[in-house]
């Protein structure tokens, strides 16, 4: 690997690379002397592992760090971990990188270091997630309709910042919410776990046939597309195995579509840190359609792609910072079928503040739980 990965990465010639090393403590070393821009660490090496590494870059001198992670239930976990602890992201070695095939990914690496050092000097979300959380048992849930539908469209940082912001929500939200989160097969069930230990929401990874229920968070699984339908039998998550968009499957523009068509009204859509695109012409959907938008302000995400892409294409109603997300979201749509007056603006707006529900759209809006004649 410490061949093979230099070899690719001299192909773009923006990119140099300084120095490897084979375990975590000559890593140090060289990273103290070379003082590179990015670090690439494997999660597995002899001496001194990639966690404990990770631990003391992030502790003697921040750099933004892409993991190298395996495709098993123990690889996932420790890159989940290994991104609480600061990590910028991740890549998924194919499973037959021992031989040599690193092909299905340069390009994606080469594309991850240069947003990783895009990001030098982004201020990363809190690591919040515990590194071990506690098992917590939740109580019994009636199924009750959402009075919201919030889709969540998030990539590069998303995992720090999904979790910040899931955890100022309480048990009792009357919304539903959908989450698409760049990331692999395999990774998805664990994300959607750790998430569900440390909120007071029921997350889990979605299934087809999935109902939208209040206070609960689906997460759409890695390769798979997640969309919406209204169906007899109640509102659900259809996943489907089509042809990527935007070069993402998951891509949050089919679940931002999805919900747009729907929910309309109902709907509402967030853009949160991320490279790329991806999302941004949903989000306009979404809007179009009288739902409300929001994007992450670009100096609080890790990569400011996805919701710069939406605010420069006005699709974004508010512009809010992460810390403030969680808080606005239960504040607007926290009280059941109450809706805000802010919804009605056509104009982004940088400020947080809550706005004045308005008391007459409450009787005239109609409640999505009622199905189409």
């Amino acid at each position: 690997m410490r061949k093979l990965i230099p070899a690719i990465l001299a192909r773009d010639s923006e990119i140099e690379v300084v120095g490897t090393a084979m375990d975590g403590a000559f890593a140090l070393k060289k990273i103290e002397e070379l003082r590179p821009d990015v670090v690439t660490l494997d999660l597995e090496m002899p001496r001194m592992d990639g966690m404990e590494t990770l631990r003391l870059i992030m502790r003697r001198a921040p750099l933004p760090v892409i993991l190298f992670s395996t495709h098993s239930k123990e690889g996932a976990y420790s890159t989940l971990k290994a991104l609480a602890l600061g990590a910028v992201d991740f890549i998924a070695k194919p499973t037959d990188a021992a031989a040599g095939h690193l092909e299905t990914i340069a390009d994606t690496l080469i594309d991850k270091i240069k947003v990783a050092k895009r990001a030098t000097g982004r201020r990363l979300p809190p690591a919040t997630v515990p590194i071990d959380p506690p098992t917590q048992k939740k109580g019994v849930r009636s199924p009750l309709p959402p009075s919201r539908v919030i889709a969540i469209g998030i990539s590069t940082g998303g995992p720090n910042a999904l979790q910040f912001v899931l955890s100022q929500i309480p048990a009792d939200f009357p919304c539903s919410v959908l989450v698409v989160q760049h990331m692999p097969e395999g990774f998805t069930e664990m994300f959607a776990k750790r998430l569900d230990e440390c909120c007071a929401l029921d997350v889990s990874e979605a299934k087809s046939g999935d109902l939208l229920v209040s206070g609960r968070v689906l997460i759409c699984p890695g390769n798979r597309h997640m969309m919406v339908r209204r169906m007899p039998r109640g509102d659900m998550v259809v996943l489907s195995d089509s042809a990527p968009v935007n070069g993402h499957r998951p891509s949050v523009d089919v679940l931002f579509h999805s919900v747009a068509q729907e929910f309309s009204v109902a709907a509402v859509g967030v853009l949160m840190t991320g490279m790329g695109e991806d999302g941004a012409e949903g989000l306009g959907v979404i809007k179009a359609a009288g739902g409300f938008t929001i994007a992450q302000s670009e100096e609080t995400c890790v990569v400011s792609g996805m919701p710069r892409a939406a605010i420069l294409k006005g699709h974004a109603i508010r512009v809010v910072a992460l810390e403030q997300i969680g808080n606005f979201l239960v504040t607007q749509y926290g009280g059941g079928d109450r809706a805000n007056a802010s919804e009605k603006s056509d104009k982004p707006d940088k400020s947080d503040r809550s706005e004045k529900i308005d008391k007459n759209e409450k009787n005239e809006r109609t409640p999505i739980s009622s199905h189409r004649s």
